[in-house]
């Protein structure tokens, strides 16, 4: 029987026990393949408060949740090089149809699905022939895990860290991001800390337009 490839599109900043659960079911029935989203300007990642780890961190995540495993393969191919304007708007967009040949030129099986617990992307998936499955959304956020991960950074900082971690609702057990995040991952955003400590203090150079973010930077 031929294999089928499961395309899984995301920004994965961080990797969450959520995208290791969605990975790990997917490789029951298919070959996995990961695409970190990536914004280029001039040959170089561009990373914002919104995209803190670069796409070579993100890769890393993943291959210490999932080492040595053929049908897992993570891909920079889902890439949008600057101006990133001229990806706007989706669907209607030359360029925004690149993606999806750079994507599928990835793959080497001749059938495949895609993966979103979203509503809204299933329907630009199906638009853009991606065949998504019909998928709930997981409970936990990469952006609430960011959440969790500035508030770590900005209490680190703090003159008054005593008092703000009596007063800081991440301090239950409930809302800590090690928690959201698989083991591996844990080390990963610790050996890089630095990262979280560059934009805790930083606005936010993120557009969003028409449901689909952008740094501000390369974007024109």
């Amino acid at each position: 029987m031929d294999k089928i490839a499961a395309l899984y599109l995301a920004h994965l900043n961080p990797f969450t026990k959520a995208h290791e659960e969605i990975i790990k079911n997917l490789t029951k029935r298919y070959v996995v393949y990961i695409f970190p989203v990536r914004f280029l300007l001039n040959g170089i990642e561009i990373n914002t408060k919104s995209f803190p780890f670069s796409y070579e961190l993100r890769k890393l995540m993943i291959r210490k949740v999932f080492p040595n495993q053929d049908n897992v393969i993570v891909s920079p191919n889902y890439t949008f090089y600057s101006p990133f304007i001229r990806y706007l708007p989706p669907l209607f967009s030359p360029y925004s149809w690149k993606i999806r040949e750079q994507v599928v030129n990835t793959i080497s099986e001749n059938r495949f699905i895609s993966y979103t617990g979203d509503r809204i992307e299933r329907y630009t998936l199906k638009i853009y022939r991606f065949h998504p499955l019909k998928s709930k959304r997981l409970p936990i956020s990469a952006s609430f895990v960011k959440e969790l991960l500035y508030q770590e950074a900005e209490k680190n900082t703090s003159q008054q860290q005593d008092t703000l971690n009596k007063k800081s609702h991440s301090t239950n057990r409930d809302d800590t991001w090690e928690d959201k995040v698989p083991e591996p991952v844990v080390k990963v955003i610790r050996d890089n800390w630095s990262v979280i400590q560059k934009y805790v203090n930083i606005k936010d150079e993120t557009l969003k337009i028409a449901g689909v973010k952008f740094p501000k930077k390369g974007f024109f």
